[in-house]
């Protein structure tokens, strides 16, 4: 692992835990240093940042010089605290990192705690706190206190409480402590207004109690999970994990909570992700409403209500929005960092903003529709607003466009594209039917017919004997694996075995599959307007997952291959049980972490292949 008294060059991003209070989140190292948070929001300005330059980027560290050291991470069973275990010759001691949330009115909350415990002998400890504000191009002062310090730069203010007495280092705050059987310390960090200078006390006391207001709080929360299947305690982390990413003033989810980690490493395939995806919806909704979580799914069902009242007439919504709403994230690079072991360039804002992905219709239609189904019934003015969409795809739907990849290359006929805008007239019409809302139903079910023959006639390749990526091409494509998982073709259909079975073939040979990892496309084969290669999507993984499930109620080797697939898929989670959006050949995580998409996907092919599996 490394030695934890010594800051770590760029972890591995699979060696990283997240703690979060549904506002922000900071992952934490394994040897125990906090090396990116964005305060006081997700997509706020880092004040830590060392993941994306480990000189000059900024952490929170807390460990050991001990010679011999052994370092154990994981998480209080069935909550988003994370402990990590300093397990040295002379004894142990244990951290426990956690953003308080809880429902106490009237209370001032730190946005984060570091509460170290003894637990066994003694044990020297070491903290460094050293923020770089505005992802490490504001500069800041120190002020030292009575009860810690208070770093001030100029948009924002931190104070950092401290139980131990604290030394200055330049512009970084640190200490030294020992802790025996029973002794604690407390490290809170808190943002204060302009002239304050004010440190909130939080002594080990404190600590002590917002941590068990905390647990509380996670645990009443996760114990409304319905799924009790195999792989209960993975669906329960991925679902905390979805939890701990949503924004909670308007329900939606980001991405991911950081931005510009790379695939592959070295390479320009860096994207800031901590912002809310439409496409994301109908996959959130379908899951946590599958595993006992109806409100979180309303909250993001009525954040997508207020983008779609927001569209202009005729128009359609964004592939992606801030997580307060606001329509622009415009994107820039920041020169000044090396990125996550040189990989540049460091990207904030995400120009796919302005692009036009037609799958985004789908999604939100179908989002719509699985709400009405399992949940509520939507309101006659949110049927208004998707009428307005059903009629934008009618319009557009044989355009190119950017694609459910988002590529930088040309604007293509892409078969999801397609698939998406088939769903969007399907869902509308199934809505309209259930609920009787008024609709110009011969003339949709017209174009939705017309959008299915023409993907079966140009997206299909008798020569690949698979559906393919894009019209006039041969290039296969994993996001077809979605075919069966929107009932656009029968899980059994010969065109999807056979497209299935195409993806399956090795890479080597043409196909999508190297081990356990799935391809989204070679991109060798596609322009997607980048250079360099990427590691397997694990979206992609769990939906191929789910397509054999399916399959696989008719043949029985197909579910035996979802299964076994499933299984190697569990071993590549890391230490804590997240997922990063990608992972490479040898398994190292690759891209932003720990990315939501994967989770939602692992959730609903947990729940489909323990449901296809019974007694089995």
């Amino acid at each position: 692992m490394g030695h934890p008294g010594v800051p770590l060059a760029y972890c591995p991003i699979e060696q990283y835990g997240v703690i979060g209070n549904m506002r922000s989140a900071a992952l934490i190292s394994a040897a125990g240093s906090i090396d990116w948070l964005c305060l006081p929001h997700f997509d706020s300005p880092s004040a830590f940042g060392a993941i994306l330059d480990d000189r000059i980027g900024g952490r929170f560290r807390v460990g050991t010089r001990h010679e011999s050291v052994s370092v154990k991470q994981f998480y209080w069973p069935d909550t988003n605290i994370l402990v990590t275990r300093f397990h040295t010759a002379g004894g142990v001691a244990e951290m426990l990192d956690f953003m308080p949330v809880g429902r106490k009115p009237g209370s001032r909350r730190p946005h984060l705690i570091r509460y170290c415990r003894g637990v066994y002998g003694e044990v020297e400890l070491e903290m460094e706190c050293r923020p770089a504000f505005d992802y490490a191009r504001a500069g800041h002062a120190l002020h030292l206190a009575a009860g810690g310090g208070v770093f001030d730069s100029p948009a924002l203010k931190l104070a950092l409480s401290s139980s131990v007495p604290l030394a200055a280092d330049g512009p970084a705050a640190g200490a030294k402590f020992r802790l025996g059987p029973g002794d604690a310390a407390a490290f809170a960090l808190t943002t204060i207004e302009p002239g304050d200078t004010t440190i909130p006390p939080v002594p080990a006391g404190r600590a002590d109690e917002l941590f068990h207001e905390t647990l509380l709080y996670w645990r009443r929360w996760v114990g409304k999970c319905r799924y009790t299947g195999r792989w209960r305690e993975m669906v329960r982390r991925s679902a905390l994990l979805l939890k701990l990413l949503t924004f909670e003033p308007t329900g939606a989810i980001v991405a991911a909570p950081t931005c510009s980690l790379p695939s592959p490493i070295g390479g320009e395939r860096n994207w800031d992700y901590r912002y809310t995806w439409v496409r994301d919806a109908a996959f959130t909704v379908y899951a946590l409403m599958r595993v006992g979580f109806p409100d979180e799914a309303k909250a993001f069902i009525r954040w997508l209500s207020d983008r779609a009242h927001e569209m202009g007439e005729g128009g359609m919504v964004q592939p992606l929005y801030g997580i307060d709403g606001r329509h622009r994230v415009d994107e820039i690079v920041l020169p000044h960092l090396e990125g996550y072991r040189g990989s540049r360039p460091v990207r904030i804002g995400n120009a796919a903003y302005t692009q036009l992905q037609m799958d985004v219709a789908g999604e939100f239609l179908d989002s719509v529709y699985l709400y009405n189904k399992y949940a509520e019934p939507v309101s006659y003015d949110l049927w208004l607003q998707l009428t307005q969409m059903v009629e934008w795809v009618i319009g557009n739907w044989q355009r190119k466009d950017r694609g459910v990849w988002e590529v930088r290359g040309p604007e293509r006929h892409f078969v999801y594209s397609k698939l998406m805008c088939w769903v969007a007239l399907d869902r509308a019409l199934r809505l309209a039917d259930k609920r009787s809302f008024p609709a110009d139903t011969a003339r949709w079910q017209a174009c939705r017919d017309d959008i299915y023959n023409e993907i079966m006639r140009q997206g299909w390749s008798r020569t690949r004997r698979a559906f393919v990526q894009h019209f006039d091409g041969e290039n296969l494509d994993a996001s077809n694996l979605m075919m069966p998982l929107v009932f656009f073709v029968a899980p059994q259909d010969p065109r999807m075995l056979s497209t299935i079975d195409a993806i399956l073939t090795p890479a080597s040979h043409g196909g999508l599959t190297a081990d356990t990892q799935i391809f989204r496309y070679r991109v060798s084969e596609t322009d997607d307007g980048l250079t360099g290669e990427e590691g397997g999507f694990n979206i992609c993984t769990f939906w191929l997952v789910e397509a054999l499930t399916r399959a696989g109620r008719t043949d029985p080797a197909r579910l035996e291959q979802a299964r076994l697939l499933f299984a190697k898929m569990l071993a590549c989670a890391n230490h804590v049980g997240l997922y990063a959006e990608q992972t490479g050949i040898h398994g190292q995580a690759l891209g932003n972490f720990p990315q939501a998409f994967t989770h939602l996907s692992f959730i609903s092919a947990a729940f489909n292949l323990d449901r296809a599996l019974g007694n089995k």
